[in-house]
């Protein structure tokens, strides 16, 4: 008997075990595994002072085409950009530079800032814009993080008093913050001196770029589809909380500016919102779901959009998918234009001789790629 007790006690143990497995690896299933992702911090300081009209539209028409360039690092970054602007007399009271957006990954929140800015005067004080992101933004703690400062103006680097740029250079590098500086005009220039005298203090390089920003743009046969891809994918956002409608309104406004500055750049915008780059989990359901951020259950009504406010639980998550599965299916049409747009861009610049090294965007897109490397991130 006690033969059989025991017999019976193993194949209950062993049924128990095999229970207990088939629940781990269901519930395993159900965990997305952790992408390893980068980290890259990057801020923006532009000279706002009356000549800089030129550079400011360069930063423009290239921001989304940057974009597009990080997001084919590996591992795939989660990108933070911060904005200054300095070299405006209307920033006399508020210390001659100004935060126009603190670190974010809403890109959305760069471009308008970005196209908010406005030139007048010209106190250009390089080493307050250094001290301002080296004090005002909320860099990443993490040793694995690349940082970087891209500073871009004109006139001499060292006129603060104040915040000697070299000084500061020296003083936001300890903190493994580096500072690349744009000097727009010749090589030659007098000035330049002190714009590279700054870069190399902080392990950073000197470019110097065409007064106007010397932007290449160059229109291809994919730009239109693109754009119409663009506003397709908006309707894949699902707005919600405090401030949801006004992102997707602005959302659009800003593909709208874009397409106003060129085809060219309202197609890299397209690209761009098509990477995973271009995250929006604060105010949508659909990025907020797959980032793990919010629990669909426990969103109020009062918070969802008017079309799912008489949805259940079971109704809103099959909405929800049925947004990402539309999302997805544009996103990777969107890729596959793209790599033809990005030949055909190639194939123009070899005519035209190869693209112009004084350039904005080229001038950062070569300082990232080489300063990336420190940080174990690579770029195709």
């Amino acid at each position: 008997m006690d033969t059989l007790l025991k017999k019976s006690a193993l194949v209950m143990l062993a049924a128990a075990m095999s229970l207990m497995a088939l629940a781990s690896s269901a519930a395993a299933d159900e965990i997305k595994p952790q992408v390893e992702r980068s980290h890259i911090d990057l801020v923006i300081a532009l000279d706002t002072s009356n000549s800089m009209d030129g550079l400011i539209d360069a930063a423009r028409q290239k921001i989304w085409d940057l974009v597009n360039e990080m997001a084919t690092a590996r591992p795939t970054p989660i990108l933070r950009v911060g904005l200054i602007s300095f070299g405006n007399d209307g920033y006399q009271e508020a210390g001659w530079t100004r935060v126009d957006q603190p670190l974010t990954d809403d890109l959305d929140a760069i471009y308008e800032k970005l196209m908010a800015l406005k030139t007048n005067g010209g106190t250009e004080y390089v080493g307050r814009a250094i001290f301002t992101a080296r004090t005002k933004m909320d860099w990443r703690k993490d040793a694995k993080a690349l940082k970087l400062i891209f500073v871009a103006g004109n006139e001499g680097a060292d006129q603060d008093f104040e915040h000697p740029s070299v000084k500061e250079a020296g003083l936001i590098i300890a903190q493994d913050i580096v500072v690349n500086t744009i000097y727009c005009g010749t090589e030659t220039d007098s000035d330049a001196k002190g714009w590279r005298d700054v870069a190399q203090r902080a392990d950073g390089q000197f470019a110097n770029i065409a007064p106007d920003g010397g932007a290449v743009v160059i229109e291809t046969p994919f730009d239109d589809r693109l754009g119409e891809l663009s506003s397709k994918l908006n309707t894949t956002y699902v707005a919600y909380g405090a401030r949801g409608e006004a992102a997707k309104e602005s959302q659009m406004a800003m593909d709208d500016k874009a397409a106003d500055m060129s085809r060219s750049a309202g197609a890299a915008r397209a690209a761009a919102k098509g990477s995973a780059l271009y995250r929006n989990s604060k105010w949508d359901l659909v990025d907020a779901l797959d980032q793990g951020e919010v629990d669909l259950d426990e969103v109020a009504v009062e918070d969802l959009p008017d079309e799912m406010k008489g949805m259940k639980g079971a109704e809103r998550e099959a909405f929800i998918k049925e947004k990402a599965a539309e999302r997805e299916a544009i996103q990777k049409e969107i890729a596959a234009l793209n790599v033809k747009r990005n030949e055909h861009i190639q194939k123009e610049l070899k005519k035209k001789g190869g693209k112009k090294d004084q350039a904005f965007d080229a001038a950062v897109s070569k300082a990232l790629r080489s300063q990336a490397g420190r940080k174990g991130i690579s770029f195709e």
